[in-house]
């Protein structure tokens, strides 16, 4: 399990780092191409990127889909829980799980529907308007992701039909930052 997770965090963080990336470099090129210098300009209009958009596009897309893997497996999602909260503990564990449940039986259609129309696809010749790559290849993070979220749905309903905790997220929680390492100072220190 913690190959799959580091996998899922290397592939979103990858995926919105090279995204932002891609953003930027065609940025900078579609400004730099309209400097007045003659050899600077040449070169940077020689530079091809009319498929930066597509790609990223399609790079944002995917992270979404496995992010919400991630969201499903680390509790980072949106939930209206006040009135389940509000129930008794056993009727309130039998929602839940319901809820997780429902989920997880929500995201398996979609990744069965998303196989179905990929692998329909992969039997096509629809290429990509710019990168010009086999559409069933965009297309396939439905079936993946959404089968990811299923898998993590189902791993959340386990967890919590045997300890009964679900994965919270805690806000003022940075990964990698120590909470005690730096002592309080004195309100007199802080002035100086």
């Amino acid at each position: 399990m913690k190959i799959l997770d580091h996998l899922e965090e290397w592939l979103i963080a990858s995926l919105m780092g090279g995204a932002t990336l891609l953003i930027f470099v065609a940025v900078i090129h579609r400004y730099a191409a309209g400097t007045p210098i003659p050899v600077l300009q040449d070169w940077f209009l020689k530079i091809d990127l009319s498929w930066a958009q597509e790609l990223c596009i399609y790079m944002f897309v995917w992270m979404a889909k496995f992010g919400a893997a991630y969201g499903v497996r680390t509790g980072i999602h949106v939930g209206v829980d006040v009135l389940i909260n509000h129930l008794p503990p056993r009727w309130r564990k039998t929602y839940v799980l319901i809820g997780l449940l429902c989920g997880a039986l929500f995201t398996a259609i979609i990744a069965s529907f998303g196989a179905y129309f990929t692998w329909g696809m992969a039997h096509t010749d629809q290429t990509s308007p710019d990168l010009e790559i086999p559409k069933w290849i965009v297309y396939l993070c439905i079936p993946l992701g959404s089968g990811l979220m299923c898998f993590r749905f189902l791993q959340v309903a386990v967890t919590f039909a045997r300890t009964g905790q679900l994965p919270k997220h805690d806000e003022g929680k940075v990964e990698g930052v120590d909470d005690g390492a730096s002592p309080a100072l004195h309100p007199a220190e802080v002035r100086r």
